[in-house]
């Protein structure tokens, strides 16, 4: 199969999913295009995908859920068979059924899911859990499956769609407690009400965060220049207690094709 254009597509608030997809897209010759589903303002709809474009389509596990933003902008953009790899990332616990929402969500919106990967990366709230990963020998291996579907893609003529983990209907998920807010320090820059996925935080306003907007991805807390924006200890220290049992064994990264 040839192919012309290679196609980044990812949402990744905390920076965990884009490591993941970007080392996947490397073995290929030419620079890849990306499409950031984080940003709120772009209209995703004016994306068309043609036949000979590869894409790698990656999202976080969000309570082994894809994330409903993310779902909602992928489904917006249309492809024409595209072939593309599926990817999640996840903080050391499980993804669920996060692939399959996913390959259905891009098997709706014209492309063929040819393969999946799920890939451990740093817990975006619990942090303690898959500290520092993507490491180096992630990376390696992760490159290793980019290679591995790259040789796959172009010696074929005709793909199938790959079977992946996952069950319907979908594990029940509705968010989590832990919703960032601005300490003293705040010097209302207004970065975290621009970089908000969902646009949770008042422009003119930052100290204050819509609770049912929000959907606990910690961007807000990563990128606020103070490092002010933070989530109940208590609730924080709760969540790890719940976590330690599933994340204490390292997981390992997977390739579906």
């Amino acid at each position: 199969m040839k192919i012309e254009k290679i196609v980044l597509i990812y949402f990744s608030p905390t920076g965990g999913t884009q490591k993941v997809v970007r080392t996947l897209g490397k073995c290929w010759e030419s620079k890849p295009q990306e499409i950031d589903l984080t940003d709120s303002k772009t209209e995703y709809g004016r994306y068309h995908v043609s036949g000979d474009t590869f894409c790698i389509i990656g999202v976080p596990s969000f309570g082994g859920r894809v994330p409903a933003p993310a779902l909602e902008r992928i489904a917006k953009i249309r492809a024409d068979k595209s072939p593309a790899l599926i990817v999640t990332a996840y903080g050391n616990r499980d993804y669920d059924d996060t692939l399959l929402e996913l390959k259905e969500c891009a098997g709706k919106a014209g492309f063929c899911v040819t393969a999946a990967v799920s890939a451990v990366t740093e817990h975006s709230i619990t942090r303690q859990y898959g500290t520092g990963r993507p490491d180096k020998n992630d990376r390696r291996q992760l490159a290793e499956f980019g290679k591995t579907v790259r040789e796959r893609i172009l010696k074929s003529e005709d793909l199938t769609e790959v079977r992946v983990k996952g069950s319907s209907p979908y594990r029940k998920y509705s968010g989590v407690p832990l919703k960032p807010k601005a300490g003293r320090g705040c010097t209302q820059c207004g970065l975290c009400a621009r970089k908000c996925p969902v646009s949770a935080i008042p422009v003119d306003n930052c100290r204050k965060t819509d609770r049912k907007t929000c959907i606990s991805c910690m961007r807000c807390v990563q990128v606020c220049p103070q490092k002010v924006r933070t989530v109940n200890g208590v609730l924080l220290k709760i969540a790890g207690r719940k976590l330690r049992k599933v994340c204490r064994i390292r997981k390992q990264n997977e390739l579906y094709q």
